[in-house]
């Protein structure tokens, strides 16, 4: 049964029943998506029990192994390599304030990291409530990464840091020379314990369409999907923009340090 809505033109009604049609076929694409992430078959094991730094609950810089990124009873992991360092060639303006401005540019986090793991800091209890751990894997030390966290906010997000293993290197989030990669990384422990890669943001690496950002997470990031349903839609520019949010609001904002 169909809708209408105060004093629309029937060109908005018979447009709008028309791209309903096609937002039906994109939800059944986008399930149909889904369970063939679901139905890979089982990846590669991890060739090690990585060690990372991380801060821990008494404050302290302590170390961590992959492994342990699962709490008990869990078996899914979601792992985004969070570019801090920024790579060298995004020369968009650093925190005009807090505890990374005073940092050289290519020393500090990437805006757009940053934007995603802002997006995602609200939703981390509700996906770890069922059922799946999630943190964001960074190379610059930890305790200028937990330093840049208070600064902003967060309090659910893990953060760990892989500037003492090859994690990165190994799962795209480093190129060969040493420059931070954005990609997405989903590991699964099967129930011998053996810890396996289930899925990684792969599209990053094709070509792009006329126009577009990779979009290699495209459907896990809030701020622009929820832009597309505006009149306006996404900027009219590289999707990867300077945000005015990460340069000084928030450096200067109420957030808890």
């Amino acid at each position: 049964m169909g809708i209408t809505f105060p004093n629309e033109s029937p060109e908005y009604r018979g447009a709008r029943n028309k791209l309903l049609q096609r937002e039906l076929a994109l939800r059944r694409e986008m399930e149909a998506v889904a369970r063939e992430v679901r139905a890979l078959p089982p990846g590669g094991a991890v060739p090690e029990d990585y060690e990372f730094d991380h801060i821990d609950a008494q404050g302290i810089s302590a170390k961590i192994r992959l492994s342990e990124l699962f709490r008990p009873g869990t078996d899914t992991l979601i792992l985004y390599h969070y570019m801090f360092p920024r790579h060298r060639s995004d020369e968009r303006p650093g925190p005009s304030s807090g505890p990374m401005a005073h940092l050289p540019l290519d020393d500090g986090p990437c805006p757009s990291c940053t934007a995603l793991l802002d997006n995602w800091e609200g939703a981390v209890p509700h996906v770890e409530g069922l059922g799946a751990n999630i943190a964001a894997v960074a190379h610059a030390p930890i305790e200028r990464v937990a330093a840049f966290a208070a600064h902003r906010g967060w309090r659910h997000l893990k953060l760990i840091s892989a500037a003492n293993n090859r994690f990165k290197r190994d799962y795209h989030g480093e190129d060969e020379e040493g420059q931070q990669v954005p990609i997405l990384t989903v590991f699964h422990k099967d129930t011998g314990g053996v810890v396996r890669l289930s899925w990684a943001s792969e599209l990053l690496f094709l070509p792009t369409d006329a126009g577009q950002d990779p979009r290699h997470v495209g459907t896990v990031e809030p701020m622009w999907t929820l832009l597309d349903l505006t009149p306006a839609g996404r900027p009219d520019a590289y999707e990867q923009i300077e945000n005015a949010f990460y340069q000084t609001e928030v450096a200067g904002s109420s957030h808890a340090e």
